[in-house]
């Protein structure tokens, strides 16, 4: 390949063909993957510049990631990356590659948190800011639309003669009615708020000095210092299985200054990523803190019982189930981020029996797990006493996701 002449189009072209005889789903949305990784252009940019020569580091980059994805690899781990709701996160061997459907598992926490925890000013400023609430965006062009027909509205009014409106009907937005309608209302707010100017002014004498004592009388209330407002709320996230930390930087990065996080995770490999993954968003452990542990174990005494919500993405696939995976999660993902014993739920028992001790009353338990757990966990959250508990669907319609609320904590003697 080095010796010849792979323009873009070229490479782009031969890998799809390449993977695709491999047996490769979507031979060619892969082949725009791998040409990314090598070129760092964006998929656009690599339509616009088909022409464009690859170098012999591009080439060599493209061929050994070419070799790596025939043989099954996933595309997030050659590509060193991936995207997560509103960050780009890294991915490598030995850590589980973050899904869509736990996408759905943050905006589940989000959801609560602003209902319950956040004040309404702090989780409206920032829901306007997810990519696909384009609400706000709309609200102000219609405003600004409104704005200009109004103002279309008066000019046109002013050209218009008696004639021309009885012409075009009295029911016309333009018409001369409608313009001095518009007159008048401003003209009776410009006589309220003069009124209520000059009801605030003070007595004069005949010098133009104001009259002692006869100042507007000021309440008690008014008299009084205003009470100083209430500390912002800062929301307690603790995260059990942590990997790419996706889930925790998440929560901090959407809800910033009002979300802190402490998540924890078994595998090294998996806390080395997400400290990088974090570093490269510049949030701080003071946002997100990771700890290397198992489960909840590192969590100190004095922080039991502090958090709103204990959320988690654990290992949930039954024994029997693994076997049928597809040969690029089975031979190259972590068992250990994947298998959940005979029914799936092993991990999610424990996190389920430390719930009542890591949240506060009213906290927030909520795991993503295999589709066909989601009853039996249901079941187990109510016999635990957990109340409002609810399976909520994936992307694709299945059962996804179990949200309990702790309403009796729980204290260790």
């Amino acid at each position: 390949m080095a010796n010849e002449i792979w323009t873009i189009k070229r490479c782009l072209e031969w890998t799809k063909e390449y993977l695709a005889e491999r047996g490769e789903e979507h031979p060619r949305l892969s082949a725009e993957w791998l040409l990314c990784a090598a070129t760092g252009l964006a998929r656009i940019d690599l339509y616009m510049r088909m022409d464009e020569t690859l170098d012999a580091a591009q080439l060599e980059t493209m061929h050994a990631a070419v070799v790596r994805r025939a043989k099954g690899e996933p595309l997030q781990y050659i590509t060193g990356g991936t995207q997560f709701r509103m960050i780009d996160v890294a991915c490598a061997p030995g850590v589980l590659i973050p899904r869509p459907e736990t996408e759905v598992l943050v905006e589940e926490v989000l959801n609560y948190l602003d209902a319950e925890v956040l004040s309404p000013e702090a989780a409206a400023r920032q829901r306007v800011e997810l990519p696909w609430n384009d609400e706000v965006e709309q609200a102000r062009k219609a405003e600004a639309a409104l704005a200009d027909e109004r103002a279309t509205a008066e000019r046109r009014a002013a050209n218009l003669t008696a004639a021309d409106e009885a012409a075009l009907g009295s029911d016309v937005l333009g018409s001369r009615a409608y313009a001095e309608e518009l007159a008048d209302r401003e003209a009776e707010e410009a006589a309220a708020q003069a009124a209520e100017a000059e009801a605030a002014e003070p007595d004069l004498d005949e010098y133009g000095i104001a009259i002692e004592g006869n100042d507007q009388q000021t309440t008690p209330a008014q008299d009084a210092a205003a009470p100083a407002p209430a500390e912002p709320r800062i929301a307690r996230v603790l995260e059990v299985g942590c990997g790419t930390g996706c889930i925790s930087l998440s929560l901090a990065w959407e809800r910033r200054d009002h979300v802190t996080c402490t998540a924890t995770d078994i595998e090294p490999r998996a806390i080395d990523l997400a400290t990088k993954n974090r570093d490269a968003l510049g949030l701080t452990s003071d946002e997100v803190a990771f700890s290397l542990t198992n489960l909840v174990s590192s969590i100190p005494r004095e922080e039991w019982g502090t958090f709103d919500v204990l959320v988690s993405n654990p290992p949930y696939i039954p024994t029997d189930v693994m076997r049928s995976l597809p040969h690029e999660v089975k031979d190259f993902e972590p068992d250990l981020a994947l298998e959940g014993g005979a029914d799936g739920l092993d991990i999610f028992r424990r996190l389920l029996n430390a719930a009542p001790y890591m949240l506060r009353a009213g906290g927030l338990f909520a795991c993503e797990l295999y589709e066909g757990a989601l009853d039996a966990a249901a079941e187990l959250c109510r016999q635990a006493g957990l109340s409002d508990v609810r399976i909520v669907h994936d992307l694709t319609d299945r059962p996804r996701i179990v949200r309990a609320i702790v309403t009796e904590p729980k204290q260790r003697q």
